[in-house]
């Protein structure tokens, strides 16, 4: 299954992975929102998710698709290699993580190679991880703030998170000190660059 919100690229990946001996694309998303439903109806052994998708982010949904069909391994695609996103990759516990920059029969063969139960973790990328800082924001405030780069305001965000409004005015706060940025934008800012959002 693949999940890419760009439709001439999932069109481009999908007549890729059509052309590879022994593969078939058995169902095709555009929507981070539509990946669990689609992958529970269709029973794929792998699922290649974009990490940038409307509705909801595509490790959200990997790591969702983990608990809810553990038998479908995930390999995640990116166009930016942030050491911060491999981090909460691996926190979701997918089996790949590819740049969208690696030489097409590279996804054939990292998705054969996850099919059979391995891993694959684009190499430059995980040295890079490796002498990265960890994110030192808390996984609530990390959602607090992924919430507040929607636009959200914090009574939106309280109500959304089952969280009272003076929580979410706390831990916005605490996010912004822990980054030493000037404002919640600020944070935003500085924690998706990071790849900690």
């Amino acid at each position: 299954m693949l999940a890419e919100d760009m439709d001439m690229v999932r069109g481009g990946l999908v007549a890729l992975l059509e052309r590879e001996r022994g593969m078939r694309v058995v169902a095709d998303v555009g929507r981070g929102d539509a990946i669990v439903g689609k992958a529970l109806e269709c029973r794929p052994d792998v699922a290649v998710i974009d990490v940038d998708m409307p509705g909801i982010d595509g490790l959200s949904a990997a790591a969702t698709l983990r608990e809810r069909l553990p038998q479908c391994r995930t390999l995640v695609l990116t166009a930016l290699g942030r050491p911060g996103t491999l981090q909460r990759a691996l926190a979701a516990r997918v089996s790949g993580y590819l740049l969208k920059d690696a030489p097409p029969s590279e996804l054939g063969r990292a998705i054969r190679r996850i099919a059979q139960g391995g891993r694959v973790i684009d190499p430059e990328l995980a040295l890079a991880s490796w002498e990265s800082d960890v994110s030192p924001l808390t996984v609530r405030e990390a959602d607090v703030l992924r919430q507040a780069a929607t636009g959200a305001e914090p009574a939106e965000i309280a109500q959304r998170m089952n969280l009272s409004t003076g929580t979410v005015r706390n831990y916005l706060t605490s996010a912004v000190a822990k980054l030493h940025a000037r404002n919640r934008l600020d944070a935003v800012r500085i924690a998706e660059e990071a790849g900690w959002l």
